[in-house]
């Protein structure tokens, strides 16, 4: 799937506008929206997006969103009303279906609507004063095998939640109880039939889902491709649980699901429903997003694939909107990091790009070390892609669902906490904090630590050390780990080569030098971490 200016607007007394105005407004809006959304491609056009120059006409003292939005962002000290939550101008659309342009999805935050149109109304949009740009969007489809995954197991959740120290939470008594978390997701086949999701729905704590694919489909738990059980598993990594085991960690929360994926196919149109998706959980006042989607290349004609160079957090309009998701609405972004690490692509896919998101990798199951597949984040990135990683044998689809889940306990604990601040704790109690590395971020948070932080923020851990080494190599002595993972970089962040060693009988291990590039070692002794900086 898949630079505009977004401002604050500040309440100002209604002088001009009145009340007839804004009822006025409402009706068109609620007409537009009956013949807005299209299920069938129209053959004969082409998809855009296009970029509106300014938001038209509006009622600035109007609220375009729910009361627990706003109470959302009062809480957070967020401005309650902000220019990017007003609808996009009901006179621009009303001029677009003058042309029989057909619209596809709305975007409020990027001034955008996504159209079907031919070559004439593409000249007619782009002559017209209050159009900034008309780009093309790509609707070439491929198999989408590189996302798709296998049922994860029993199992795999019970090593994962080991892991992370789960236990605390359960001892504090924390499962996301009353957090509203959104998934955004391929489909969610089965998912009020699944045995391990039927206390969300017994009590009544699932609150509504939209279909952005194909809008009239109201049954959002009936299948539309083979792949709609993704969703269903994802859901249950964040919340499901029965009476024998337990799944997920946030099984007392809220749950709003979208589905953006076509699943059999990938397109960059669905970017616009992503986004779309992203913005009407935000007006229901949702705070936590998991979408174990990302998208990168596999299209049949290569011109239309995104590049490794282009995974920058600016050039998909999807990161773009997963950064102001962050940073003017509040909400927390926990984003599957990609599982191309094995291939020749390499690196994280988008959203996963975007600096503001939560991106989460993937570790191996008996060594803290990058699962094979999970992506790593690109050289040229000045920020540190992912950010924490956890156990996942089966894609980072399934190992961001577990932190989703750990973010709504941490929540619970402390509602006032910012999404910056929440995400600050989980990437500060991870297990190689503060010698992160683009292979699975800071690492495995550790729900122990996280739940210290609340209280102490300022509090570190003591076991984690720096040491200059002066020679081509360092032994360690009176190990009692049994492995030990050795992440060689040649900076701060990137990892030339990544070892994982068993401790000989003697208990010594011998760590050398990997290149004389290799400027920084981070090694992984289970009880402890040592920053090795090479002279």
């Amino acid at each position: 799937m898949k630079k505009n200016i977004v401002i604050f607007i500040k309440v100002l007394p209604l002088i001009l506008l009145v009340n007839t105005f804004l009822a006025a407004q409402q009706n068109n809006l609620a007409k537009l929206r009956k013949t807005t959304y299209i299920d069938e491609p129209i053959q004969a056009t082409h998809k855009y997006w296009v970029v509106f120059r300014d938001k038209g006409a509006f009622a600035p003292n109007a609220r375009y969103v729910s009361v627990q939005t706003w109470q959302n962002r009062r809480l957070l000290g967020l401005p309650l009303q902000q220019i990017s939550d007003v609808p996009v101008a009901t006179q621009y659309i009303q001029q677009l279906q003058k042309q029989k342009i057909r619209l596809c999805q709305r975007s409020k935050w990027l001034n955008a609507v996504s159209v079907r149109a031919n070559a004439a109304q593409r000249t007619w949009l782009r002559q017209q004063a209050f159009v900034k740009e008309v780009s093309l969007v790509y609707t070439q489809g491929v198999i989408a095998a590189q996302q798709r995954t296998n049922e994860p197991s029993k199992k795999q959740f019970a090593t994962v939640l080991k892991q992370m120290k789960a236990q605390f939470l359960v001892e504090a008594g924390l499962n996301g109880k009353s957090i509203k978390i959104g998934i955004i997701d391929v489909g969610f086949d089965g998912a009020d039939k699944l045995s391990a999701l039927k206390h969300i729905f017994k009590d009544k704590r699932f609150l509504g889902g939209r279909d952005f694919v194909k809008p009239s489909n109201k049954k959002m738990f009936n299948r539309q491709t083979n792949d709609d059980y993704h969703g269903t598993q994802v859901w249950r990594a964040i919340a499901g649980k029965t009476t024998q085991r337990q799944f997920g960690l946030a099984t007392g929360a809220q749950f709003y699901i979208a589905r953006t994926d076509h699943g059999v196919t990938e397109t960059r149109t669905e970017e616009d429903n992503w986004i779309a998706a992203v913005e009407w959980m935000d007006s229901l006042g949702v705070r936590i997003v998991n979408t174990s989607l990302g998208y990168s290349d596999g299209f049949t004609n290569r011109k239309e694939d995104y590049t490794p160079q282009e995974m920058d957090g600016k050039t998909s309009k999807i990161s773009r909107a997963a950064d102001i998701a962050v940073k003017q609405k509040g909400m927390l972004m926990v984003v599957s990091a990609g599982n191309e690490g094995a291939i020749q692509w390499k690196v994280v896919s988008t959203p996963g790009d975007a600096k503001e998101a939560l991106s989460v990798g993937a570790t191996n199951k008996n060594f803290r070390a990058k699962a094979g597949y999970s992506s790593i984040g690109p050289d040229f990135l000045p920020y540190l892609k992912p950010n924490v990683s956890c156990f996942a044998s089966n894609g980072t689809s399934f190992s961001a669902p577990v932190i989703s889940g750990l973010a709504a306990c941490l929540l619970q604990k402390k509602p006032s906490l910012k999404n910056t601040e929440l995400r600050a704790i989980i990437e500060k109690s991870a297990h190689l904090y503060p010698y992160g590395n683009n292979y699975i971020g800071y690492g495995i948070p550790q729900a122990n630590v996280a739940l210290k932080l609340i209280n102490e923020p300022l509090w570190k851990p003591d076991n984690v050390k720096t040491m200059e080494v002066t020679k081509d190599k360092l032994v360690l002595e009176k190990l009692t780990a049994k492995k030990v993972v050795v992440f060689h970089k040649r900076d701060q962040y990137q990892v030339q080569h990544q070892q994982r060693m068993k401790v000989g009988k003697d208990q010594k291990v011998v760590i050398k030098r990997h290149k004389r590039t290799t400027q920084r070692t981070t090694i992984d002794i289970g009880h402890e971490v040592i920053e090795i900086y090479w002279k």
